[in-house]
């Protein structure tokens, strides 16, 4: 029953009494308070015990009856946000996607129309998208994903509810395009819009999992600080997938030999999308290996880097090093001149990056360097007796 035929004669009190008397006893005191509180027209109140019922796994079976015998007859006078968070879950009791995707579109589709309503209406359309995924509308989903965003960005503040539905859905989307960095971007943005806790572990080991892999894959992707420091890759300890937590701390830290070690391991040559790229996975790790090598050396030391010392850290012959060196400038990762005379390469700039702890302790011992020489500068100043008759003068 659609929620937009408003004009049915209900007996609302009547359901009420019920579904209370037949309920089990953990939701009968909550069905005993919606009476009063829908007799007392408190619909702030309301609105929040109603919500109590979606982490109530008896209830499941309670949500459709409850929306179209019940909810419906006041749903305007809802939070609109908490409606459609309301509706999304009860689709899930539909006996198919296609019918579930069906009852949510049919009893949202008037938020379309309340301009005060557009952060709810753009949760329903991705609600609506998760669906649409799932039955293989991939262009729909699409198109639900493109409306949504041209909405959200004239809005001057979005709840984090919308976001992480926002988020999730373009994840999936791009899962299902294998787009390795659009999938990385979004799915970390989803787990910025939620609390991580309340993923299940089964959850919190696939989203890890998948987001190790898009690492990987992902064109462009140069630094997985960003996930390496999420609480996220812990969830992988102690699963059979620990062993890419430890190969992504590999690539942030331009390790060749644990590369080598874990990319001849049973485990890895399960992973047929790896195996089946292991070409890039290589070069795309010399790259990293060569940004590691120009972070770890000081300003003046980048000023000239001989390819040797590149061959060296990056395990590539040394007459394909001014290749490798190209190929990071023309990806932006690095900045500098190459000089093929010498064969030295003086780096000027290099791709700012989130840094994992050790990376961390690094820049804290070169900056404690750092401070050692100016001290030491400063007390031979001091002790300089020209330089005291100047500041004297």
């Amino acid at each position: 029953m659609s929620g937009t035929k408003m004009d049915i004669s209900r007996d609302v009190i009547g359901f009420l009494h019920q579904i209370s008397t037949n309920a089990p006893n953990e939701l009968r005191s909550i069905f005993s308070n919606f009476e009063q509180l829908y007799d007392k027209k408190l619909w702030h109140q309301l609105t929040l015990e109603l919500h109590k019922l979606l982490d109530m796994p008896a209830a499941a079976s309670y949500l459709i009856p409850l929306y179209n015998e019940f909810i419906i007859d006041w749903q305007d006078k809802m939070n609109q946000i908490m409606l459609v968070q309301y509706i999304s879950r009860a689709s899930q009791q539909c006996k198919d996607p296609k019918e579930s995707l069906d009852f949510l579109v049919s009893n949202t589709e008037f938020l379309k129309e309340k301009k005060e309503s557009k952060d709810a209406y753009c949760l329903s359309v991705m609600e609506a998208a998760h669906y649409k995924l799932i039955i293989n509308d991939i262009e729909g989903c699409k198109a639900s994903m493109d409306e949504c965003e041209k909405i959200l960005d004239d809005l001057p503040e979005i709840e984090p509810v919308i976001n992480a539905s926002f988020y999730k859905v373009s994840a999936d989307y791009f899962k299902v395009k294998a787009d390795y960095p659009q999938y990385y971007r979004n799915a970390l943005l989803y787990l910025s819009s939620i609390n991580i806790d309340d993923l299940s572990n089964e959850e919190k080991v696939e989203r890890a999992y998948e987001l190790a892999l898009s690492a990987l894959l992902g064109e462009g992707l140069y630094n997985f600080g960003e996930l390496i420091m999420h609480p996220i890759l812990e969830s992988l300890v102690g699963t059979q997938y620990e062993w890419l937590k430890n190969l992504l701390y590999a690539y942030n830290s331009g390790n060749i030999n644990v590369f080598n070690s874990i990319s001849n391991s049973g485990e890895f040559l399960k992973e047929s999308l790896l195996v089946n790229n292991l070409d890039f996975l290589r070069r795309k790790l010399c790259l990293m290996s060569l940004i590691e090598h120009v972070f770890q050396r000081t300003k003046e030391e980048r000023g000239r880097i001989s390819f040797s010392d590149i061959a060296s850290e990056t395990k590539v012959a040394e007459d394909e090093v001014e290749h490798l060196i190209m190929k990071a400038f023309s990806l932006g990762i690095l900045k500098g001149k190459i000089d093929q005379v010498d064969k030295i390469v003086m780096v000027t700039w290099v791709q700012p990056r989130v840094l994992d702890l050790e990376q961390i302790n690094s820049l804290k011992l070169r900056l404690d360097d750092w401070i050692e020489k100016v001290n030491k500068q400063t007390i031979s100043l001091e002790n300089d007796d020209d330089v005291n008759k100047i500041i004297v003068q």
